[in-house]
């Protein structure tokens, strides 16, 4: 098979990716094999192939946003039968028995595994995952409307929940690509007044047509005080803009992985009347059930950009230059 790895991190202008003829996976023996229907473009793609994230495994696969049906399973592999539909996301192994497991932060785990940054991902025809890190998926929605929900739908879900927004709350949406689409749209349905901030002029037009109650740029101030917001755009210097925005006791969660540097903060403008700030890592398996039950619940809208699987450079070099809105899935 021809699969895309990370061969030579830096800018995408250098083509950091590099096609390459691979034998098909064998699943191990609590493992998997899945043909890939659909795998999502992140931006933690788009990290570990500028080299913003340090690679743990030379010529690694990226993709974890990955929808397929199983076509080969190890003897161990419970929980599912050839021809399910079976997900795979950025999760992919916990040692189950550190502190951080025990008490059910699995996320926090020292010794984690993640898909396309320790194990092959699904910028490829197959993958394969441990069956105890699959999520069993519904039959009926379009596999590249599924992919995303795998982390940008995680991933939201969680900073939604570290932003402890109160019930029928004000949130403030930093940024509007793949994951906090998905994410304005869980918080409307469950009642929040939420305004977006973000440079791009389509990203605004998309966040009113999904219910946003505004859209301004990145660096406006909301029509009014928040009770929490999400960092999604990778920029440090936004940190203080959106702790300013904060009404008394409000939450600032940042999503990303990777963050650029924080400017200086001043106390009494920044943080003091108990406004806080929280980082986001990775998620537990129990966030992905929840998000996937809140998602077949919600029915959010995905605004879905598809690219051939041939095209995943091109769909990472669209996505570091904001040319994406919504999400980017590769298909076969």
């Amino acid at each position: 098979m021809d699969a895309w790895v990370v061969h030579d991190p830096g800018p995408m202008a250098g083509r950091p990716l590099r096609r390459v003829s691979r034998a098909v996976p064998r699943p191990g023996p609590r493992d998997l094999l899945l043909r890939v229907e659909a795998c999502g473009v992140c931006r933690t793609d788009l990290h570990l192939a500028e080299g913003d994230l340090k690679p743990r495994r030379p010529q690694c696969a990226p993709g974890h946003e990955v929808v397929g049906r199983v076509v080969g399973l190890g003897a161990q592999a419970l929980g599912f039968a050839l021809g399910d539909r079976a997900g795979i996301a950025w999760l992919a192994w916990t040692c189950g028995e550190c502190e951080y497991c025990v008490r059910g932060d699995e996320n926090l785990c020292p010794r984690s595994r993640y898909t396309g940054w320790d194990v092959d991902g699904g910028y490829a025809p197959y993958a394969t995952v441990d069956a105890d890190y699959a999520y069993r998926l519904p039959k009926q929605p379009p596999a590249e409307e599924l992919a995303p929900l795998l982390c940008a739908g995680i991933i939201g879900y969680r900073a939604l929940k570290r932003a402890e927004l109160p019930p029928d709350g004000r949130l403030g949406i930093y940024g509007f690509g793949a994951s906090a689409h998905l994410t304005a749209q869980l918080a409307i349905d469950a009642g929040a007044t939420v305004h977006v901030l973000t440079r791009s002029a389509e990203a605004r037009r998309l966040a009113l047509d999904l219910g946003a109650a505004s859209a301004a740029g990145a660096y406006d101030a909301p029509p009014e005080p928040l009770d929490a917001a999400i960092l999604f755009a990778p920029v440090g210097d936004l940190v203080p803009v959106a702790l300013a925005a904060l009404d008394r006791g409000g939450t600032l969660a940042i999503a990303g992985i990777h963050l650029s540097d924080i400017p200086s903060l001043d106390y009494d403008r920044h943080l003091f009347q108990e406004r806080s700030i929280r980082s986001v890592t990775a998620n537990t398996r129990e966030d992905g059930r929840e998000l996937l039950a809140a998602a077949e619940s919600a029915r959010p809208r995905i605004a879905v950009t598809r690219y051939a699987l041939a095209q995943a450079d091109r769909a990472l070099t669209d996505l570091a230059a904001d040319r994406v809105t919504g999400v980017a899935v590769l298909v076969p």
